[in-house]
Parts: structure tokens; sequence; C-alpha cells
């Protein structure tokens, strides 16, 4: 006689799932069950080494000479250049556009800059007072505001990559700003579902989220009076986080002044919190999605930032996007229900802070 094995009750704790994510209209894939699995493949060299209020052999230093030979002035707080070494250029070119259904081109004008966070070379942002985090605030917002009223640029992106695991090549703290002609593809595509959740609804997608979000209390990290930090229903990475202003805002230039300081101070916390995890500089790509600067009305846009961490288990072992991943669907092991209460019970005092 056959017969057929019961299955057990669901259980998104144990059993693999799938959960969507309605920015990208796409899907990740969760096995909790791999979580506890032994690790045999690479480990990062873990590196903590003091460095100095001012490094002589910095480009980024005050008052140091950049490799094109133009000099820094010896500013304090935030300093902004044109990047020597830009993935863009302004430039105007004729071009003629031939249709073809493989191989389509076109030219991308645009301007590179990097955003020096603090002339103190051993800085990073959790280790900065937030009235200094709100200074670069400030700049994100003139700086968007300035490029954007260029009548090339479309679209302006922020952001800071932190480490030399995402590549950083100067641990100066800083940040940059690529500004283009071109609205870029995953902004576009955020942007189509965003508009669709607004055009069905009347509501910000990302307003409406939050909401629940506060109601359930279950991946949020940080809050205060205007933003929240929280590990997204749909995040990817290991410990990928993502800040939301409370209030729907389209972009920057819209937060008033205590909006800013808010920013700042949760800015701070969350990357305490990260550094406090492992005990160590903790590196990430974070940047800003916003409201493209094409003159056209975006009423379904909704500030927020996203903060993608590579690291898994420990200081050593980074998460790899490779196979499946790249192939088929991302994929996590721990859920983000785990890594946010990890992050949460987090102290937000630095554990390099020892007045505590």
């Amino acid at each position: 006689m056959n017969t057929k094995k019961m299955n057990s009750s669901f259980n998104q704790k144990k059993h693999s799932h799938r959960r969507y994510n309605p920015l990208l209209d796409e899907w990740i894939l969760v096995s909790p069950q791999r979580a506890s699995r032994p690790w045999q493949g690479q480990t990062e060299k873990r590196e903590e080494k003091e460095l100095p209020n001012h490094d002589e052999n910095c480009y980024l230093c005050s008052g140091n000479i950049r490799v094109n030979g133009d000099k820094n002035p010896d500013y304090k707080g935030v300093f902004v250049f044109n990047n020597d070494f830009g993935s863009l250029m302004k430039d105007e070119v004729e071009f003629s556009e031939e249709s073809s259904d493989f191989f389509s081109l076109q030219p991308e004008r645009g301007i590179n800059r990097v955003i020096c966070f603090s002339e103190n070379h051993s800085l990073t942002l959790p280790e900065m007072e937030v009235d200094d985090i709100k200074n670069v605030v400030d700049v994100w917002q003139q700086q968007y505001e300035e490029l954007g009223n260029l009548d090339y640029i479309n679209h302006v992106q922020i952001f800071e990559n932190k480490g030399q695991m995402m590549g950083c090549s100067n641990p100066h703290p800083h940040g940059q700003i690529w500004a283009q002609s071109s609205i870029p593809s995953v902004i576009l595509k955020t942007q189509e579902n965003l508009k669709r959740y607004f055009d069905k609804n009347g509501n910000s997608l990302l307003e409406d989220y939050v909401k629940k979000e506060l109601e359930i209390d279950e991946r949020i990290i940080l809050k205060n009076e205007d933003f929240v930090a929280i590990v997204p229903f749909w995040a990817v990475w290991p410990y990928e986080t993502m800040i939301v202003s409370k209030r729907k805002v389209e972009n920057i230039l819209d937060f008033s002044e205590s909006e800013k300081i808010s920013l700042a101070s949760i800015l701070k916390g969350l990357t305490i919190k990260y550094d406090n995890l492992f005990e160590i500089s903790f590196p990430y790509s974070a940047g800003i999605h916003q409201s493209p600067t094409d003159g056209k009305s975006h009423p379904e846009w909704h500030f927020h930032m996203h903060f993608y961490p590579p690291l898994l288990r420990n200081a050593e072992v980074k998460k790899f996007m490779v196979g499946y991943e790249m192939l088929a669907e991302p994929q996590r092991d721990i859920t983000p229900e785990q890594s946010a209460e990890i992050l949460k019970n987090l102290s937000i005092v630095h554990y390099k802070d020892t007045n505590f």
C-alpha cells in the first residue's frame, strides 16, 4: 500500500522560500537551513591598523598634491572636487544614431565628483559627530541641486564605497557623485515600479511599506522622528539595510534643517551598529535613491538610502554573488529577520569609544 508522506507546516525560519522585491519587481531565494553549513572557502585578511589624522601620501588629505598636480586646499570639514579619473565626460560629441537590434549604443555625458567627508584621514562616518555628518548631508543637498540644474544632467547618484573589500582605493573618509545624462537602469526600473504602485493606490509605495514595518516592528533597526533604518523584507545581502524617510519626500532638496539632522543622526547610529557587529570598520556600498533631475514631475518617488555590506558570518567571511545568483536570482541564507534582530540588539556606542 502506498503511503503519502505528510508535509510539515511551512516555517519561514527553517524552510526555503522566495520573497518579492516590489522596488525591482524581482524575487530572491531565502535558504535559512543553510546558515549552519561549514565554511571552507575564502576568508578575508583582517587588518585593522591605526590611521593618522593626516597622511602625507594621501591624495585626499588637505594641502596634499593629487596625481594630476592639483593641490588640495587646507580644507576643514567637507571638500568636493571633480574626480581626476572620472568615468564620465562632460564633452558633447556629434553622434549619428543607427538603429540595430544587437548593436545599440549612445554617447553618455556626465560629471564625476569626490566628496571628502572630513579633513581627518582616520575618521569614518560612525566616528564623526552628528553635526559633522549633517555638514555632509548639506553638501549632498547642494551638489544634487547644482548638478541637477545642468540642462544635460538627468540623474544624480550619490554613493559611498567603504573599505578595501568594496574596492575603495583610499581609506580617507569620502564618497562620490556620478551625475549623468541618462537615468541608469536600476533607477529606471525602481521608478517604473514606484509609479505603478502610485498610479494604482495614490500613495507612495515606501510610505505604505514603512507604516506596515513600524506596525510589525520585526525588521526595524533604528528609528527617530523623521527616518527609519530597516532590514528590508526582500534584502539580498546578509546585513543589507535601508534608511527611508517617514515623510514622503521625493529628493534631498525637500528636507528641512531638522530632518537633515535626523538623517545625520540615523546614519551615525546605523554605521556604529555595523562597526560593532564584528568590531571592525565595516565595509559596504551605500547610496541614495531619489527622483531624477530630468525636469519632470515624479510624485511616485520616495527618498531612501541603501546599504549593501558584503560580510556574512564574521569579519573574515563575505557573501559571494556567484553561480545561481549570477545565472538565476539572488539567494541568501540568514533571514532578514535574523539579521535585523542581531543589528537591533547592538549598542549605538562605538566599540572604540573608551569613554563608555
